[in-house]
């Protein structure tokens, strides 16, 4: 039994999928605890809700084959601290692609059909993860991520589509946009944003019913982030 946070239909709004309709399932909990988090419901003590509901791998199959999207979003919170081997064979029987976004600090189980690792600093992500993955989210924070970032993942870059993504309330800092543009020409990186925010999460997600609202903490001066 997974603890779920929500599930939803709406739009990936970031990487090689942005754009692409999906079908969203977070699950609840996360010892990486961002500051500029953009889903701190599933962590946050002051955002944590009230009832934390637990489903069946089969049944969050059967929310998603019957929210007839193609491709299902398995996100958190961090979701590799779960077993995800019985989820991800459910939706690979019901012919759904899966799609996992972790930090890759935990154990990557089960079966996937594309892995997005987005490495924090709280919790280093494990090797064997980035280089399982097919696509990296490197969070560009300010004018020294990229390079501090790189001097990891250099020996372990393949085939990975690199992601240079400037944080949420880091995005009008001219230094960091200095920092992405020098570096994406040195790695081949690609400009990454978080397009469902441009979009309007209070619009796009909760056009589903279902979809809590978010809880953002990054990008809020008052809190200092």
């Amino acid at each position: 039994m997974y603890p779920v946070h929500e599930v939803f239909n709406s739009f990936q709004g970031e990487g090689q999928f942005s754009g692409v309709p999906a079908f969203f399932i977070r699950l609840f909990g996360c010892p990486v605890q961002c500051p500029w988090c953009d889903a701190a419901g599933t962590w946050h003590p002051e955002y944590i809700p009230k009832a934390i509901e637990r489903q069946s791998a089969f049944e969050l199959a059967d929310l998603a084959r019957e929210s007839q999207r193609q491709n299902c979003i398995i996100t958190g919170g961090e979701p590799c601290i779960h077993d995800l081997t019985d989820l991800a064979y459910a939706l690979r029987t019901n012919s759904i692609k899966t799609h996992l976004e972790t930090s890759g600090a935990f154990p990557i189980k089960g079966e996937l059909d594309w892995i997005t690792v987005s490495p924090k600093w709280a919790a280093k992500p494990m090797p064997q993860n980035l280089e399982r993955a097919n696509e990296w989210k490197i969070i560009v924070e300010d004018e020294h991520s990229i390079d501090e970032w790189w001097r990891m993942l250099e020996p372990l870059h393949s085939n990975q589509i690199i992601w240079l993504q400037p944080e949420w309330s880091a995005r009008q800092n001219p230094r960091v946009w200095h920092s992405i543009y020098k570096w994406s020409r040195q790695i081949q990186g690609r400009i990454g944003l978080q397009a469902h925010k441009y979009w309007g999460d209070e619009l796009v997600d909760t056009l589903d019913p279902r979809s809590r609202a978010a809880a953002p903490l990054g990008g809020d001066v008052n809190r200092g982030f």
